[in-house]
């Protein structure tokens, strides 16, 4: 076990014919008694040409996102893009949330493609992948400069974090809120502080989160929350609580999506399953086949982020009767993309971007 880590191993990439087993015995423990040396965390230059990716999926409401960062050292052991990884000939495991790419150029690409001629205003989400204020982005602030980006082009935006950093920020979010140009969802996955520190390392706790929604709706921001994901077996019984705490700290609107478990991803999470909950494996096990029709993942557009069946309906209901009861909407209020223009040029006419 890994101290700070979600991940329990290191599997080989799935792309990859050749793999490597780690001689433990080879090092030299920092710890005496410590099972595994401490992985620390290193970070690679990306040297990406360009920084909006789109995606057609139907089941996302928006079209575009930016990912200043590949891997996350939050190290979220159930986190569904560790699989991203593979693609770079890193695991999804240990490599996910140590091995993490920087888009030093990022700000500056963002400006380049905003202010080409073909660009049109859209949502652009920040996010997507992986969470633009994980704990690098507190020396970098590759986030803050294309929030300063986007507030230049007035391009509206959508930010998805567990990290209480994006506090930091409130400069630009109250001048992003002042033309209606951004909504802001922290991730609530439990209120149990102790599961979050073994799930999700190395996050803000649960109660820096509720400040950074209290602090962001008492600046005037839109802000909600996203219980992302449900748990099914192990945090699903928390729904009614974390919307309750998540509207007393001030949320205006929430959702949520049930855990995901496509390709390793799998077989990594149960690993820390039998690690921390091994007693919850069998609940935990049944109630996600009782939600994917009998299998452990379902990559279905419209059913993957839900489930299907009576229980998905049953959650479902659950969730919109603690959303009533606490008046939390279900629906994220809607960003200007009227405003769009480009620094130096004219305001573009709202027909110009249909």
């Amino acid at each position: 076990m890994n101290p700070g880590r979600g991940a329990e191993s290191n599997p080989p990439p799935r792309f990859e014919k050749l793999s490597f087993e780690t001689d433990w015995d080879a090092y030299q423990m920092e710890d005496e008694g410590e099972e595994k040396p401490r992985v620390r965390t290193q970070f690679f230059r990306d040297g990406s040409q360009s920084i909006i990716a789109s995606n057609d999926s139907p089941d996302l409401p928006f079209d575009y996102s930016i990912n200043p960062y590949r891997g996350c050292e939050h190290g979220c052991a159930y986190c569904y893009a560790r699989p991203t990884h593979e693609f770079l000939g890193w695991s999804a495991g240990l490599d996910f949330e140590s091995r993490i790419l920087v888009k030093m150029e990022a700000p500056a690409l963002l400006r380049q493609e905003l202010d080409h001629p073909s660009w049109k205003s859209s949502l652009v989400s920040m996010s997507g992948v992986t969470d633009p204020y994980q704990p690098v982005e507190k020396k970098l602030q590759l986030t803050r400069g294309c929030l300063e980006v986007l507030n230049d082009f007035r391009n509206p935006a959508a930010i998805v974090t567990k990290n209480s950093l994006v506090t930091r920020d409130l400069d630009l979010l109250r001048a992003m809120q002042g033309w209606n140009g951004v909504v802001v969802f922290l991730s609530l996955t439990t209120l149990n502080d102790d599961l979050r520190r073994k799930m999700e390392p190395r996050t803000s706790s649960v109660r820096m989160r509720l400040n950074a929604i209290s602090e962001l709706r008492q600046a005037g921001i839109a802000v909600g929350f996203l219980m992302a994901p449900v748990i099914p077996g192990l945090t699903d019984h928390e729904i009614p609580s974390v919307v309750k705490a998540a509207s007393e700290a001030g949320a205006e609107f929430g959702f949520y999506t049930v855990l995901r478990l496509p390709y390793g991803v799998n077989s990594l999470f149960f690993e820390w399953v039998g690690r921390h909950v091994p007693n919850q494996e069998a609940r935990i096990r049944q109630r996600i086949s009782d939600l994917r029709g009998g299998k452990m993942n379902d990559s279905n557009f419209g059913d993957r982020f839900r489930g299907t069946g009576p229980a998905a309906e049953q959650m479902s209901r659950l969730f919109r009767i603690a959303c009533n009861h606490h008046r939390v909407q279900v629906k994220a209020p809607q960003v200007d993309r009227t405003q769009f223009r480009r620094p130096g040029g004219h305001q573009m006419e709202f027909q110009d971007l249909i």
